[in-house]
């Protein structure tokens, strides 16, 4: 479309009806009206820039693979498309699910006549829209996790090998003066801090230097006793979530210590304290990250279910396994309920055989320790 022909952001449905401008393409125009004046919706109720952005994309797609407007819109267009991304494109239930929570909120926003779009679309095209997803035709949301079964957390035998198979890359081509050992030197640190603090792809890219700070109870970790993780994922309508996460490890301090002192000064980071720059000076992507985690996996041929969120979960299993009580666990990572924590562990069989043993070797004990008396009196009842 021409930017001659878009109505301007500022005209809304109102404008429209009493202005009695004649419009060059008004099926266009007016989807970019709703569209604008929804965009306007969703950021006063503060959703996030990239949200707002992948719900219009998700409108447009629709408005595409239908080839009808929200006015001609029919239930049937709906299916037809839900069914054609899980059976042709492969999409994911949860992405389905969001998809479908996207158009369902921009159905309530031009059906409700607040807004005046029915008023518009009966005007100009003599129909209106309808909301044309419902309970009938939509996903329901009945399940706390919806991620794949195949997802899981690394063993600490895979850790092992990722952590010195990187390190070992960036030490060779430090030995052969390769340019940007540094970088894969850094990288090891990431995927190393991540696991040891249990963050997120985003929260650990988004560490500054200045993020770490002492722990008076725990003197032994230095200046590196608290870290704080100040991009947290946002719930809904709100700012990132921010929380302070305490080192457990003292091997997590000598890794921060030795990047800080032989690569972070061979980085640009252009005055700024961004904790893991790249060679321009810019943080690492979120999605490089992703990447080269995989192609590192795929070197050493680990399982291509591992992602960058394998690490967190992780940190998860292992606090678990070394006995760490679950909700010390919970406020580590984040979560709001003890719940999600627990879908996160991925306890090895060989955790579960030694818990099992314990308490067997317990009721066996307890069993011994028994008097004659007690057992005689047990066997009565």
């Amino acid at each position: 479309m021409d930017d001659q022909d878009r109505i301007p952001r500022s005209l809304s449905a109102l404008s429209l009806i009493t202005s009695g401008v004649g419009l060059v393409r008004p099926e266009e125009q007016v989807l970019d009206a709703m569209l604008d004046g929804w965009e306007r919706q969703m950021l006063a109720r503060n959703l996030s820039v990239v949200t707002v952005r992948n719900r219009r994309a998700q409108v447009r797609a629709f408005v595409e693979h239908s080839n009808e407007y929200p006015w001609t819109w029919m239930p049937r267009h709906a299916d037809e498309w839900f069914a054609d991304l899980r059976s042709v494109k492969g999409l994911a239930l949860s992405t389905i699910r969001n998809y479908q929570v996207g158009l369902r909120i921009f159905g309530e926003y031009v059906t409700d006549p607040a807004y005046e779009w029915p008023l518009v679309c009966q005007e100009r095209f003599d129909a209106f829209p309808t909301q044309v997803l419902n309970e009938v035709n939509s996903a329901a949301h009945v399940a706390d996790y919806e991620g794949l079964p195949t997802r899981r957390a690394f063993t600490l035998a895979e850790l092992e090998s990722l952590f010195a198979h990187v390190d070992a890359t960036a030490m060779d081509r430090a030995a052969r003066g390769t340019k940007g050992w540094a970088s894969v030197f850094r990288d090891g640190v990431i995927f190393k801090l991540a696991y040891g603090y249990g963050m997120r792809r985003n929260e650990v890219r988004m560490l500054d230097v200045t993020d770490f700070s002492p722990n008076p109870h725990a003197p032994e970790f230095g200046a590196f006793g608290v870290l704080l993780i100040r991009h947290g994922k946002a719930q809904r309508g709100s700012a990132p979530k921010r929380r302070s996460v305490l080192t457990v490890w003292p091997w997590t301090v000598d890794v921060v210590q030795q990047y800080l002192q032989e690569a972070r000064p061979l980085l640009h980071t252009n005055g700024g304290d961004a904790l893991f720059p790249t060679e321009r000076g810019e943080r690492i992507a979120g999605e490089v990250l992703s990447r080269r985690l995989r192609a590192y996996c795929d070197e050493l041929g680990l399982d291509p279910a591992l992602t960058f969120h394998s690490l967190r979960r992780s940190y998860v299993t292992t606090l678990m396994e070394q006995g760490f009580e679950l909700r010390f666990v919970q406020d580590q990572v984040g979560h709001d309920y003890g719940s999600t924590t627990s879908l996160y562990t991925c306890v090895s069989s060989d955790f579960r055989v030694r818990t099992l043993r314990r308490a067997l070797d317990a009721d066996i004990a307890q069993a011994l320790a028994r008097t004659p008396t007690e057992k005689t009196l047990e066997g009565t009842r």
